[in-house]
């Protein structure tokens, strides 16, 4: 698994270099990658059919518990198919959709990494390896989502959504370390029998809203639902890919995987369940005023992301095996819709329900995908979404605390979901047509394959149930909940309560398409209150940081240096001083120690100039006073026996009053401004500085300090750095790149001191 990881990337990194070349062939090349990826997680099937989990480890960072640990079970192989399938379908897709734009092969590249991302993702068993994965969807997902970056609104909708999922993401870290600290493991596989130790422990509460805010931020559940709809500025084969089939889900997923080591608790599936229902019946009704198609499709994505998650908070067998039915029906049939809604986009230049129609004659093999696709959508039998839809209807019924509610708001938004497909999978192929600002023609080969075998999947799998999935079913649904199950898949159970809520569901769908175009006309539609504005919230929390960030920047980042130095240290001081003060009692007291005349005569000379420095009006007697200093702490060296730092400090010491006696006729009259206030302030927070230092010499020269490191330097100095001075053979030897990058940097400071110079004499001349 690993090798298929590492081959993802390679291949996603040749991709522009093999576009350039191939440019309009470069399509059927680049299907062959997720064609590969699909049919080498294919052949694995067999084994995880028979009830067996491959998993595979290589130590990254052992002593932090980082490692490449891969895990191919029901659950992860369910992801990997779907994300290599779907995959495959647009990659073909993109290889005539992307014709004309300039940087394809860019394209190509961040959407590689993206499904070689979320391959990982869906893999990893370590928490830590899933959130390295889980970070690359969402920077490759930003590069997608802003492809068309001459755009603004282009740039806007992706920033946006890196700041929701990343926000998300650093929730995801936070509650991720905090469950490792309770486990002391990183492994998910290690996590199987820990549920009663995790669910215990004091911190449970936070890791259950920290890792829930990051799988609700990634699949887009209210109230973060706003960001999804407004991603649509992508162009149509990453919306197809991202935004119906793949990363959205990766939340859902993040759900799943953790549902049996940290669920069975009212918080956890409580939670779970109201956000799943609240997001199904609210986005459903946010569609209701859509006339975009992929608009219009993407709050029927959150509807269903909605419906995934609540199936999770339900918990029980009937609604894991409706959970893994839905997934799969969803990813077919929207995987089919949005590629439909870019080819009539491509092909007639709109979007625009109300400028389509008629356009079956036109464009017959894309109407047919889309009738295939929008039938399995409205749950009509004989397609995969079918079963899906009486599947979720039962698995509700069976609840008794929360069926009645939960079965009315399924019904209402699975009614909007049709009204939805209607508009999407019919209007524009049926009725009157209308006038579109290119002449609709059918698409070209490679924009009607992948639609197309998507759709004729979801009637397949929904005639032959068992033939496709029933195996997987069951090792994927036995990954969630750890357990022997025995779920049976049919297409046809007779006429009961649940087929007859499935046809109250289309006939409510079909009075809503019917009702829309006058209802649309009411003033409350027209005037939607602030608190369903899918961007509102993030709109304000936005302004306010940015107004934070003015402000911050006027205080602290004003372009004084004296400014930005006070503020380093006083954030030093105060954030060191608490530790200091804890540490405080168990300094021992400060042993008598007589002081001699020279150290005597040194202090007195030391204080003398540093007075001298701080009250000095001249330039030159400043200087002078910043020598004195220097050379007396070199003084000290030598009396202490360091004699190689004394004459280190002497060296730079008169290198510096050298320096700045050069620059001195350059710079302008000295003056000082500084209000009596402000040198008060000035002389306290340095005389806290002063005291602070003071303080900390004498605590840490209180104690014996014990180190390997010093009594590795003695006895290896002269062994292995040929060198009795130990410092010089730790700076020339044992940090030797370390010496060579401060010595660059001073290399490359000079050469920039220089050129400045140069060009200032230039601009007198």
């Amino acid at each position: 698994m690993l090798g298929l990881i590492a081959t993802g990337f390679l291949a996603s990194a040749m991709a522009p270099v093999l576009y350039k070349r191939y440019k309009e062939n470069f399509g059927w090349i680049a299907v062959s990658f997720p064609l590969y990826m699909f049919f080498s997680f294919l052949s694995r099937y067999p084994r995880i059919a028979a009830g067996e989990s491959l998993r595979e480890s290589l130590p990254w960072v052992p002593s932090l518990g980082i490692n490449f640990s891969f895990l191919l079970d029901g659950l992860s192989l369910t992801f990997a198919l779907i994300i290599t399938l779907v995959g495959a379908a647009v990659f073909l897709y993109a290889g005539a959709y992307m014709k004309g734009y300039k940087d394809a092969g860019k394209f190509y590249l961040s959407i590689g990494v993206f499904m070689t991302s979320m391959l990982g993702l869906v893999l990893a068993d370590n928490m830590l390896l899933l959130f390295v994965f889980w970070e690359l969807t969402s920077f490759s997902s930003y590069l997608l989502i802003g492809f068309n970056h001459h755009k603004e609104s282009s740039r806007k909708s992706a920033l946006q959504a890196l700041l929701v999922t990343g926000g998300g993401g650093l929730a995801l870290l936070a509650g991720i370390l905090l469950l490792g600290s309770v486990t002391g493991t990183y492994e998910i596989s290690s996590f199987y029998d820990m549920n009663r130790v995790i669910t215990a422990h004091s911190l449970y509460p936070a890791i259950v809203a920290l890792l829930l805010l990051g799988a609700f931020t990634k699949s887009a559940q209210f109230p973060f639902h706003f960001w999804l709809p407004n991603a649509m500025e992508a162009p149509t084969p990453v919306s197809a890919y991202l935004h119906s089939a793949t990363m959205v889900k990766a939340g859902v997923y993040l759900i799943a995987r953790l549902n049996h080591e940290i669920g069975g608790t009212p918080l956890w599936q409580d939670t779970v369940l109201v956000t799943g229902a609240v997001t199904m019946l609210f986005t459903a009704t946010l569609a209701f005023r859509q006339t975009d198609l992929k608009k219009l499709l993407a709050y029927s994505t959150l509807a269903v992301l909605g419906t995934l998650v609540m199936l999770l908070g339900i918990g029980s067998e009937l609604a894991i095996k409706a959970f893994f039915i839905y997934l799969i029906a969803h990813s077919l049939y929207k995987g089919t819709l949005f590629l439909v809604a870019g080819t009539i986009d491509h092909e007639t230049g709109t979007r625009d329900i109300g400028k389509l129609g008629g356009l079956r004659k036109a464009m017959p093999v894309t109407a047919a995908a889309a009738a295939l696709a929008s039938f399995s959508m409205m749950g009509v039998i004989p397609l995969i979404g079918f079963i899906g839809k009486e599947t979720v209807y039962k698995a509700i019924l069976e609840l008794d605390r929360w069926g009645l509610p939960l079965i009315t708001a399924a019904v209402l938004a699975n009614a909007c979901v049709v009204m939805v497909t209607l508009l999407v999978g019919f209007r524009p192929f049926w009725g009157k047509a209308g006038e579109t600002p290119k002449q609709a023609h059918e698409a070209p080969l490679k924009m009607l394959l992948g639609p197309a075998l998507l759709a004729v999947l979801g009637l397949l799998i929904g005639l032959f149930p068992d033939f496709f999935i029933s195996a997987m079913l069951e090792q994927s649904a036995r990954s969630i909940l750890s357990e022997e199950l025995s779920l049976k898949i049919a297409l046809w159970h007779g006429v009961n309560l649940v087929l007859i809520l499935s046809f109250v569901t289309l006939l409510l769908g079909g009075l809503l398409y019917t009702l829309r175009p006058a209802t649309l006309r009411h003033s409350f539609f027209s005037a939607l209150p602030a608190l369903i504005k899918p961007s509102s919230w993030y709109e304000s929390a936005l302004k306010g940081m940015l107004s934070f960030a003015r402000l911050q920047t006027k205080t602290l980042q004003n372009g004084y240096l004296r400014n930005y130095s006070m503020v380093i240290v006083l954030a030093v001081l105060l954030s060191s001083s608490f530790a200091l003060y804890k540490g405080y009692g168990k300094m021992p007291p400060v042993p008598d120690a007589s002081i001699t005349f020279y150290e005597a005569a040194l202090g007195f000379i030391i204080i003398a100039a540093t007075i001298l420095l701080t009250t000095s009006t001249s330039r030159l007697k400043s200087v002078v006073s910043l020598g004195v200093l220097g050379f007396s702490i070199g003084i000290i060296f030598v009396i202490y026996g360091a004699p190689d730092v004394a004459l280190t400090t002497f060296a730079i010491e008169t290198l510096n009053v050298i320096l700045f006696m050069l620059v001195l006729y350059r710079l302008p009259k000295f003056f000082n401004h500084s209000s009596s206030s402000n040198r008060i302030r000035d002389a306290v927070i340095a005389g806290s500085v002063g005291v602070f230092m003071t303080l900390v010499v004498l605590f840490s020269t209180s104690f014996e300090l014990s180190s390997e490191l010093k009594d590795y330097f003695a006895s290896a100095s002269l062994l292995e750095g040929k060198g009795r001075n130990v410092v010089n053979v730790i700076l020339v030897d044992f940090r030797a790149l370390d010496t060579l990058g401060e010595i660059t940097v001073l290399a490359i400071a000079a050469i920039g001191v220089m050129t400045i110079l140069k060009t200032g004499r230039e601009g007198r001349a």
